[in-house]
């Protein structure tokens, strides 16, 4: 899961931009890490299978979806999966391919 810094509003901007257009600049910010409830679900999970596992839960997130996937319980596939997803977005997106390419 990457991090970013979003710094706040520098004295610069109100110094040489009218209040109202700093105004309009922030209200068209957006947070678009997906607030529905299905993403709060599978962040709350992923914060939880990670204060248990430590650095290895996005590695055993990846193999427990694995498992799923061959005994072929798709629901718990996608479950770990989404797990997998939220702490290494680049782990989940390579198994996910590699589970597809074996695919008959």
């Amino acid at each position: 899961m990457s991090l970013r810094f979003a710094a706040a509003r520098p004295a610069v901007l109100t110094s040489y931009l009218p209040r109202a257009e700093v105004t309009r600049m922030a209200a068209r910010a957006a947070n678009d890490n997906g607030d529905d409830q299905k993403h709060q679900a599978a962040m709350r999970a992923a914060l939880k299978h990670f204060a248990s596992h430590g650095m290895a839960a996005a590695g055993d997130a990846r193999d427990r979806a694995r498992k799923a996937h061959f005994s072929g319980d798709r629901q718990g596939y996608l479950h770990w999966l989404a797990i997998c997803r939220m702490l290494d977005r680049r782990m989940a997106v390579a198994l996910a391919s590699n589970l597809a390419k074996r695919r008959p």
